[in-house]
């Protein structure tokens, strides 16, 4: 069993998040900008991987956050469009309603 998947009571949790080197959920929410944009400190790093070795929430909440991630980078690809592949004249359309008022 990896300690990344080592469920902690939460009674032993608040007792951890009482040690110097613990971190609480909040502050471990503070910390996932830098996580993923690899601006975390040795000790930040160290501090926040921690606090997931021993918190089955912030686990979940990581995992979820980075499947939106890659969810949003997935439907912004996918949303790209390509105007020469357009058809002439749905274009001229477009072009021509964008000219004319809002009845």
């Amino acid at each position: 069993m990896s300690l990344l998947t080592l469920n902690v009571p939460r009674n032993i949790k608040g007792v951890m998040a009482k040690l110097p080197v613990m971190i609480d959920c909040q502050e471990f929410e503070g910390f996932l900008i830098d996580y993923f944009e690899g601006g975390l400190t040795k000790h930040q790093k160290f501090v926040f991987d921690l606090h997931l070795r021993f918190c089955g929430e912030c686990r979940n909440f990581l995992r979820a956050y980075k499947t939106a991630q890659t969810l949003a980078r997935e439907t912004g690809k996918a949303v790209q469009l390509d105007i020469n592949k357009a058809p002439n004249d749905l274009v001229a359309a477009i072009v021509s309603a964008l000219d004319k008022p809002y009845s």
